[in-house]
């Protein structure tokens, strides 16, 4: 009988140990430093990309669009505490981001109130209503949750619509009074003003989440979405975690619309409609939930899309082809749709799946030594 020798596989360099990865490890970190950066440049610079922006970058049309996809990707990011994190799916997120745009511009044009007092007025108002309907909502789980967070926000919508004291502004919506803000925040020159500010939003909530995902109470929002009952086990109060969860994400939402009436110059009904949340939805599934980068990549991407798609969907290209196409296309939910079927099969972990997913095409087509 005779011993067979079996060979031991290659030894594995360590990352540290080589060259190329070493130095890529060692920069990660200020990534998000120098992406802070380049967005805060940007309306510097007078590139134009035909196609994808109607006009320059430091153009005003541009820069309000981009304003609008950086509030969105900061509230994706703020549901994806709640979904992503918590595992909590609540269908009234858009209440609490409404009460943001309507509360300011109410305390603006109705009352006269300077923005910062407005401003301030109005956070403490949506959080504190997050807080008081996260206790009731709360004390439900699962499906049921989220048909209480529903009805709240069905609550909302229809006093927004009927002009609940004259204040809203029914269907028509509410104009903002610019006479009561900042000289700076006002004007088509000053849009770039109002982009700075959406930026700094974006930052914060990042800042916010990554800070929670990291503490201890992160760790428990974690155990809260794999096993609820693990943590009932180990002696802590799910629901109290959970409804600090829900009144920091209701309170970073009505922040959001702060800065979103000051962007669009008022108030609209559409925006306490259940469709907003279902979109939040959509943005933290396709950029990725429970990820760092994936609910801010797919909020920004899918309201640049919703803008984008609607020229699109009119351009002379697409009326240009057949009924059987031309007519779909031009439909911009239809896109948006099929683009999320897409992303959702061939990456069911999101955007930020897509370098883990594309890991053995690089080793694949990496040249050997």
């Amino acid at each position: 009988m005779t011993n067979s020798v079996v060979d031991a596989p290659p030894a594995q360099v360590p990352d540290e140990l080589t060259p190329g990865r070493s130095r890529w490890h060692g920069l990660r970190p200020y990534l998000p430093l120098v992406a802070l950066v380049v967005a805060a440049v940007l309306p510097y610079s007078t590139l134009n990309l035909p196609g994808i922006f109607e006009g320059p970058l430091n153009s005003p049309g541009t820069l309000q669009l981009l304003a609008i996809c950086l509030v969105f990707g900061g509230l994706a990011a703020g549901y994806d505490l709640l979904f992503g994190r918590t595992g909590m799916l609540s269908f009234g997120h858009a209440l609490y981001f409404a009460a943001g745009v309507y509360g300011t511009d109410v305390l603006v044009t109705k009352a006269g109130l300077p923005l910062w007092q407005a401003a301030v007025l109005t956070v403490i108002g949506g959080t504190t209503l997050a807080a008081l309907l996260g206790a009731v909502a709360l004390r439900t789980v699962g499906i049921a949750f989220a048909m209480v967070t529903l009805a709240f926000a069905q609550v909302g919508a229809i006093l927004v619509a009927r002009d609940f004291g004259g204040l809203t502004g029914g269907e028509e919506g509410l104009p903002l009074d610019v006479s009561g803000l900042p000289a700076a925040l006002v004007g088509v020159t000053n849009t770039v003003n109002l982009y700075w500010l959406a930026l700094a939003y974006l930052a914060l909530v990042v800042l916010v989440v990554h800070r929670v995902s990291g503490s201890p109470t992160g760790r428990v929002l974690a155990g809260l979405r794999d096993d609820e009952r693990r943590i009932g086990v180990l002696g802590l109060d799910p629901y109290r975690f959970k409804l600090v969860t829900f009144t920091l994400a209701g309170g970073l939402a009505s922040a959001g619309g702060v800065v979103y009436v000051l962007i669009v110059g008022g108030a609209s009904p559409h925006i306490t409609s259940s469709e907003l949340t279902l979109s939040l939805l959509v943005m933290v599934v396709l950029g990725g939930p429970g990820t760092r980068w994936g609910p801010v990549l797919g909020g920004v991407l899918y309201m640049y899309l919703d803008h984008r798609l609607t020229a699109f969907g009119s351009s002379d290209a697409v009326n240009s082809l057949p009924a059987f196409l031309s007519h779909p296309l031009s439909q911009p939910l239809f896109v948006l749709g099929t683009v999320f079927i897409l992303a959702v099969y061939f990456f069911p972990g999101g955007l930020a799946s897509l370098r883990t997913r594309l890991a053995p095409l690089r080793t694949a087509l990496r040249p050997r030594r």
